[in-house]
């Protein structure tokens, strides 16, 4: 059921302390981590605590918690001192977009130039 926790979820175990992850911040909704496999010298991963496979899902089903991962996507940037600087927030969404694990996630990016278009 969606916003309930997947039992075969990455993700899901992050957010339940099952797996470790180098934690950022946390909220009441949200987790923010640093990604294993960074793509820029910050790359972190904000999540929602509930399970949504994809940010769309997130966002029809609830508003107010995308919201949160955008605010905390630049609280991100701000602790990172990349908020003047620029940062790019990344959603994919299904696998065409390279989406790998089917729980929403935005990754906050910067601290290097970031060309257009992306990929």
């Amino acid at each position: 059921m969606a916003g309930e926790p997947q039992a075969d979820c990455l993700f899901c175990k992050i957010v339940a302390k099952e797996v470790p992850a180098t934690i950022v911040q946390e909220t009441d909704t949200t987790v923010a981590f640093r990604d294993i496999n960074p793509q820029a010298p910050t790359h972190v991963l904000v999540i929602p605590k509930a399970h949504y496979p994809d940010a769309a899902s997130l966002a029809a089903a609830e508003p107010g918690i995308a919201a949160d991962i955008l605010r905390e996507a630049r609280a991100v940037a701000v602790m990172d001192d990349i908020v003047d600087k620029g940062y790019r927030v990344v959603f994919n969404t299904g696998t065409g977009a390279g989406q790998t694990v089917f729980h929403a996630h935005a990754h906050v990016l910067g601290g290097r130039g970031l060309n257009w278009p992306p990929g």
